[in-house]
């Protein structure tokens, strides 16, 4: 039935299933993950897994700060035959390549269009995750003919806000390596209710892979960039899901996605944190394959 946003939107409540009982979707469970190494055009490479049948409908996953394509991995377990997930490490995370430049957004979207290239995709749906909607949004920018639909995930129209600014100022004094505390608070602040202490124990171990040159570069260069005056040329259908208790970004954030993006609707999930898709990925593999049919 129908609620109301924070915001203040009018927004659908979907039916899903319970967390504890991902079969209660009634999808096939998919092949296991294929992991790869692809070659760009962009002259690096990534780590790319992949799921699914390569004939399903290409679904790109862009995960956030300092993860990797593990960061999807309660997403992948729930999704059907018929998507073909593709979720790279993106550059500088996971066991991809670590230049010792390029880490604004555009350069990490360029990547996502030569890694499609490369796979022979010529459209994809585009799913992003804090960091990686940024990439996502760049990518619907520069990049509408390859894209079919979108979906932000614990997004905002720009990334400087006071409390990142703080985060930055730590990040900026952190050396190698980076302390394992420190990874632990900052993943598990992103939450508000807690995975399973496996999936936390292997994002905090994906984490760990980055070195402190790359943490330093990537947090400022997604802060420094702003795209609010261009997402109204977003034509792309676009789904936006958030917690009402994300601590990196409000409900105001959210409204003035809304107000920005033409063809966007707001899915809030209450008593969530800032990462939908690991703390209820039953609901959000439902509210994304919903979203996913209506476009077919």
């Amino acid at each position: 039935m129908p609620i109301e946003s924070p915001t203040g939107h009018e927004v659908s409540a979907p039916a899903y299933a319970s967390d504890d009982d991902p079969l209660s979707l009634d999808l096939e469970s998919p092949p296991a993950v294929r992991l790869s190494r692809v070659g760009l055009t962009t002259g690096i490479s990534l780590e790319v897994a992949q799921a699914g049948l390569d004939t399903g409908d290409p679904v790109l996953f862009l995960h956030g700060f300092t993860d990797s394509w593990f960061s999807f991995e309660r997403v992948l377990e729930r999704l059907p035959h018929g998507i073909r997930a593709i979720v790279p490490s993106q550059r500088g995370h996971g066991e991809s390549d670590r230049p010792h430049g390029g880490y604004r957004r555009d350069h990490m979207a360029a990547d996502a269009v030569a890694l499609l290239d490369a796979l022979g995709v010529d459209r994809a749906a585009v799913v992003g995750h804090s960091m990686g909607s940024l990439v996502a949004q760049c990518f619907a920018l520069h990049w509408p003919e390859r894209l079919d639909r979108l979906v932000l995930i614990g997004s905002a129209p720009s990334f400087h806000t006071v409390g990142l600014s703080q985060l930055n100022e730590e990040v900026q004094r952190l050396l190698d390596p980076v302390p394992r505390r420190f990874i632990e608070e900052f993943q598990y602040s992103t939450v508000a209710i807690s995975p399973p202490a496996a999936f936390m124990g292997r994002v905090i171990a994906e984490s760990e892979k980055l070195p402190a040159r790359v943490w330093h570069q990537v947090l400022p260069n997604l802060m420094a960039m702003d795209f609010r005056q261009e997402l109204p040329r977003i034509e792309a259908p676009t789904l936006l899901c958030w917690g009402d208790r994300d601590a990196v970004f409000s409900a105001e954030d959210q409204e003035g996605l809304l107000d920005a993006i033409p063809d966007s609707v707001l899915l809030v999930y209450s008593g969530v944190g800032h990462s939908p898709h690991w703390e209820q990925p039953a609901r959000f593999v439902s509210d994304l394959i919903d979203f996913l049919d209506a476009g077919r």
